[in-house]
């Protein structure tokens, strides 16, 4: 049905795979950031002045730079799949400005509380304009992407004179498939997050907040990611077909749930730095899973890849830029990270246990 029995890279499939890892870059750095904000959101108790130093810290000196990744996936397509980014861009113009709102939101909230020094009320203030956008930010993505998915925004179909503005432009995505793909978003978002600041934590049982939060964000994303594929199968047909048929949807849908084991174990020994692994392994076979169930199409259900892409010397320019400019920033995207993100930890937070 789907014609993709035998995989043959093309080289508008490359494009395509590199739009798909440098989502799996977005989701595993930015999309901890937006978790950060949800954990900043839910802080509670007596240590929740010093758990949300702990998300700012881990946050401030890597959220800008973690952005790239969606501004090379929005490049790449706009580049290199014109038609399909005029598509997307005008039958889910209301998702996108609203996200593209919670971007803009959470960042000048996030600096205003960091960096105005006045009363601990208009600090408060950009606190909750910044978590309430770092929750819905990764929510209006998932929905998005759900859309698309579901085939629920056919080039073939959007041009029909007959359809009102909300059937156009309102009804695609507001299913409930799409929104548990935004509720699955969120979830592994926060997951990430609270896995990845049991390590940022200096503090013992800040740590131990973090991992707590961990082992629940775990069951949220297991919950939402059943719930997503069982309404895939009313509201999705061709996704559920994908990830239920075929060897390759047994290894992709085998390997996640090796992975989220495996962090559970390692949260649950304290062995934190393997979480993080794990939890990253995680989610990027949950990324790549989703684009295994639109393959070979870019617009399903009928336009693909090959249909969609930019003439070939567009393409080979692109990628010629593309990998001088990867030259440049690959080796400063990792300076940057060894120089905030590399100090010793503290000894009460071991890797082997507690």
């Amino acid at each position: 049905m789907f014609g993709a029995d035998n995989l043959v890279f093309t080289l508008p499939q490359v494009v395509a795979g590199t739009m798909v890892l440098s989502i799996t870059a977005y989701v595993l750095l930015a999309g901890a950031d937006f978790g950060g904000g949800v954990w900043d959101l839910l802080a509670r108790g007596v240590r929740q002045a010093e758990q949300r130093k702990v998300i700012a810290d881990a946050i401030a000196p890597v959220w800008e730079a973690n952005h790239v990744w969606l501004i090379l996936v929005v490049v790449l397509m706009f580049g290199c799949f014109p038609s399909a980014f005029a598509h997307f861009s005008t039958e889910l113009h209301i998702p996108l400005t609203l996200m593209l709102i919670g971007v803009v939101l959470r960042g000048s909230a996030f600096m205003f509380r960091s960096y105005d020094p006045g009363d601990h009320k208009k600090q408060a203030r950009w606190g909750l304009v910044f978590s309430i956008a770092s929750l819905l930010t990764p929510v209006l993505l998932g929905i998005c992407i759900g859309t698309v998915a579901a085939g629920n925004i056919s080039m073939s179909t959007a041009g029909h004179v007959s359809r009102t503005f909300v059937e156009r432009f309102v009804n695609p995505w507001v299913t409930p498939f799409a929104f548990s793909v935004g509720g699955l978003t969120l979830a592994l978002f926060a997951l990430l997050a609270a896995t990845y600041l049991t390590v940022e934590a200096r503090d013992h049982t800040i740590c131990e907040d973090f991992r707590k939060r961990a082992l629940w964000a775990m069951g949220a994303v297991t919950l939402m990611a059943a719930l997503t594929l069982f309404l895939a199968g009313r509201d999705a047909p061709l996704v559920y077909q994908r990830l239920t048929t075929g060897w390759r949807a047994l290894l992709l849908i085998g390997a996640t749930a090796v992975f989220s084991l495996a962090a559970i174990f390692a949260l649950l020994k304290r062995s934190f730095l393997m979480a993080r692994a794990a939890v990253g392994a995680q989610a990027s076979f949950i990324v790549w899973g989703w684009a295994w169930s639109q393959y070979p199409y870019l617009l399903p259900p009928d336009r693909t890849i090959e249909s969609l892409a930019a003439p070939r010397a567009t393409l080979l320019w692109t990628m010629g830029v593309l990998i001088v400019g990867t030259l440049i920033l690959l080796p400063s995207f990792l300076y940057l990270f060894r120089i905030f993100k590399s100090a010793d930890r503290s000894p009460t937070v071991t890797d082997a246990g507690a």
